[in-house]
């Protein structure tokens, strides 16, 4: 079965990952993490250096690191180190900085977020019964989930049935 790909926004940085139902989490590419937080051009050098200086300082950080086929820039796929979402907290800590520490704010979003809260009731949704009276894949059961999800719809919506 084909791994499910996320790309997620950083301050206008792509950040890719990648869902694994072997392990049943979500791995992060280390490339884009640096990227986003060393602000260098050269981010795939910027990885090879801190992943050699890690491996030479025996740093636990490495542990949870596992290669995957990402898409490159240039549309192949290659083989990506990525971490889960521990490891990358820890990868960021490797970056003293205010962007660090935004990061990872941004990446450990709290259930008072608006991220948080859509996820908290994105799950209800999910563990509720109202999924089974909905039908999937129609405007109507589009009106209903977006209606749970956030309250109900603006009256300013035009959305014909």
């Amino acid at each position: 079965m084909a791994n499910k790909i996320s790309i997620r926004f950083f301050e206008d940085t792509e950040v890719r990952a990648i869902w694994d139902d072997e392990s049943t989490k979500w791995w992060f590419s280390a490339v884009d993490i640096v990227g986003v937080l060393s602000e260098s051009s050269d981010t795939r050098n910027y990885w090879y250096v801190l992943k050699n200086r890690l491996k030479k300082s025996n740093s636990q950080d490495l542990t949870n690191c596992k290669g995957f086929k990402l898409v490159a820039p240039d549309g192949k796929r290659r083989m990506t180190d990525c971490f889960d979402y521990e490891g990358i907290i820890e990868l960021a800590k490797n970056f003293p900085s205010n962007k660090a520490n935004r990061f990872i704010e941004w990446f450990t979003y709290n259930d008072d977020s608006i991220d948080g809260k859509s996820k908290s009731k994105a799950y209800a949704l999910f563990d509720s019964s109202l999924l089974d009276n909905i039908e999937v894949g129609t405007v109507k059961g589009l009106q209903q989930i977006h209606g749970y999800l956030f309250d109900g719809l603006p009256v300013s919506w035009n959305i014909s049935t």
